[in-house]
């Protein structure tokens, strides 16, 4: 190998330059792993309470409820079948979480975990949830033919509204904070685009060349929206226009987005036991730093933005069974006790 000698302004660019690399590529490595378990096989999303320290975890029936500092199980909550999302409210000392599998919201109260209120007749598989501190409501998106969003009241789990989108497999929110949210539409390939205060639809934005998005970020300073997509493409979504402005390439199958705008990091959570890390290099401009090997099934995210740490549920997988009419494509089963989560930082 050959060394060449830089002097003065040239050796402090040069020097400058290589931190800045080294800062955007192979920071992010896997810390650890916290074990959880069980004979279920299902799960979604995960929601961290950075003011508790504790992770909530979708897992089908229940969500475990895991102290971030010790990895350790320190709760639990039953009776929420086919469980897909949870929400906090702290303000009012409420939790939220969305149950598939029978047409419910579980309303509980965040400090004790006992559940408070079972709220009946929202749309059809309730999924993605989340509170917005704006107008103190909690949004719950139906992901099955209703094409609705479900509005409920944090502070007395009231249904108070419902926005029709006409959506074809609504997939998962984000909120501006100022009146707006952002609904992907896995089946569309668009994003729809409502107002929280009066609850109608506003716009319907393609998200071509994506197709099939789920996970969904939002960066509030400069009005962007990501959106991960099947066909491995993240899309960068005006919100003032409803132009795509930017794409960059992710793994495949993700079904998770984060957005870090403190380290201005986008991070795709993908089925293929990948990470992907994007740096914004400004509003319309993104690089790939990083794909990072995580585990098999870590499609769903939650971020830390103050310690820059990210949880991501995974397990163990089986073959998959041969493929029938009904089921071309066949999932492979889940190993009983596989369950848990990896913790991905710098």
């Amino acid at each position: 190998m050959r060394t060449i000698a830089l002097c003065g302004a040239s050796a402090l660019l040069a020097l400058a330059g290589a931190v800045v690399a080294a800062e955007r590529s192979g920071a992010y490595r896997v810390l650890e792993h916290y074990a959880i378990g069980g004979q279920d096989a299902g799960y979604d999303f995960l929601r961290l309470d950075a003011a508790g320290q504790r992770l909530f975890v979708a897992h089908r029936t229940r969500v475990e409820v895991i102290s971030i500092a010790s990895g350790k199980v320190i709760g639990q909550l039953t009776d929420t079948p086919g469980v897909h999302g949870i929400a906090l409210a702290p303000e009012f000392n409420h939790g939220f979480t969305s149950n598939g599998a029978d047409r419910t919201v579980t309303m509980f109260d965040l400090q004790s975990l006992k559940p408070l209120k079972v709220i009946r007749n929202t749309g059809v598989k309730p999924d993605a949830i989340e509170f917005d501190p704006a107008t103190r409501h909690v949004y719950v998106v139906n992901a099955g033919a209703t094409g609705d969003v479900t509005v409920i009241a944090a502070d007395t789990g009231a249904i108070i509204g419902t926005v029709s989108l006409q959506g074809g497999a609504l997939e998962q929110i984000a909120l501006d904070g100022l009146g707006r949210a952002f609904v992907n539409d896995e089946e569309q390939s668009v994003v729809h685009a409502f107002d929280t205060h009066t609850l109608k639809p506003l716009a319907k934005w393609s998200l071509a060349p994506g197709e099939g998005p789920t996970g969904i970020a939002y960066d509030p300073d400069h009005h962007r929206l990501f959106a991960a997509c099947a066909n491995r493409q993240l899309i960068v979504l005006s919100t003032d226009s409803g132009a795509v402005v930017g794409t960059a390439r992710i793994g495949v199958d993700p079904d998770g987005a984060a957005f870090d705008p403190g380290r201005s990091l986008i991070f795709s959570a993908n089925r293929d036991g990948t990470l992907t890390v994007i740096h914004a290099d400004g509003a319309d401009h993104y690089t790939v730093l990083q794909n990072l090997a995580t585990a098999p099934g870590a499609r769903t995210i939650a971020l830390d933005s103050k310690s820059g740490r990210i949880y991501l549920p995974s397990a163990q997988f089986g073959a998959p069974p041969p493929p029938t009419v009904a089921q071309p494509e066949p999932r492979p089963p889940m190993v009983p006790e596989s369950f848990g989560i990896v913790v991905v930082g710098q």
